[in-house]
C-alpha cells in the first residue's frame, strides 16, 4: 500500500503544488491548511510523513512538532520542516523538537520529493529483524520501538530512540558527533554537532540513572559504556 503523506501549510497555492507532485510520485496525500485542521487529520487517519510548514496561521510549526513528538501514537511519523526561514537557529529549533529534515522555500517539487523519498528509506523497516539490546537492566527493543530501564517502559523520540540504538549497537566504542549525525540524520540533512548534545542531554535525563552508561568523550563525541 503507498505510503500516506499529510502536508500543513497556509498557501493555497504551494499546498497544491506540493499534494500533485506528491500523489504523481504514487504517495497518497492529505492536506491541512492550519495546526488545529492537521491535529484534526492525524486523529482520522495515521500518515507516515507530515510535510510541515513553520508558520501557520493558529499554532506555530514547531509547536505542532513538539505535540506530535508527545503522543505516543505518532512519535515515530517522521517529519520534513517547510519554512522561508532559513536561518540556522531555526534549523537547530526544528531539528530538537524533533523534525528529521528541513526544506526552505523557494524549492523545486522536485527536490521536496527527493527529500521525502529519503527520509522515508531511512524509515523503511529493514529485511532482517533486528534483536533487542540488554545492558545493565537498560534494553531496547528495536522492532517495537520500545526501551526499558528495568521494568519500567521510557517514551523517546525517534531520534533519541536511534542515537540510543546506535550507541548500545557499538558498546565501548567512541562514536563521534559526525559519525552519528551521519548515522541518524543522514548525510544529506545540515544540522550541527549542538543537535547531538541537546538530543543526548535530553536522552540521559530521561533514562535516569542508566543515562550514566553514555559517556561523553571530550572533544571526540560519545561511548556507550558496557
Amino acid at each position: 500500500m503507498a505510503e500516506r503523506i499529510l502536508v500543513v501549510d497556509d498557501e493555497p497555492d504551494l499546498l497544491e503544488l506540493v499534494r500533485v507532485n506528491l500523489v504523481r510520485e504514487g504517495y497518497r496525500v492529505d492536506t491541512a491548511s492550519s495546526g488545529r485542521v492537521a491535529q484534526a487529520e492525524l486523529r482520522r487517519a495515521r500518515p507516515d510523513l507530515i510535510v510541515l510548514d513553520l508558520m501557520l496561521p493558529d499554532v506555530s510549526g514547531t509547536e505542532l512538532c513538539r505535540r506530535i513528538r508527545a503522543d505516543p501514537a505518532l512519535v515515530d511519523v517522521s517529519i520534513i520542516m517547510l519554512t522561508a526561514r532559513a536561518d540556522e537557529v531555526d534549523r537547530v529549533v526544528g531539528f530538537e523538537v524533533g523534525a528529521d529534515d528541513y526544506v526552505t522555500k523557494p524549492f523545486s517539487p522536485r527536490e521536496l520529493v527527493l527529500r521525502v523519498r529519503a527520509v522515508l528509506r531511512r524509515k523503511s523497516p529493514t529485511t532482517t529483524p533486528q534483536s533487542s539490546i540488554e545492558f545493565g537492566g537498560l534494553r531496547v527493543d528495536p522492532e517495537r520501538h520500545r526501551c526499558f530501564v528495568g521494568d519500567a517502559e521510557i517514551d523517546l523520540t525517534a531520534k533519541e530512540f536511534d542515537l540510543l540504538h546506535t550507541l548500545m549497537r557499538n558498546p565501548g566504542r567512541v562514536l563521534t558527533r559526525e559519525h552519528l549525525l551521519d548515522r541518524v540524520w543522514g548525510s544529506d540533512v545540515v544540522v550541527t554537532t549542538r543537535t547531538i548534545d541537546t538530543h543526548l542531554k535530553r536522552l540521559r535525563e530521561k533514562l535516569g540513572r542508566a543515562g550514566s552508561m553514555i559517556e561523553t568523550v571530550r572533544g571526540v563525541g560519545y561511548r556507550f559504556a558496557e
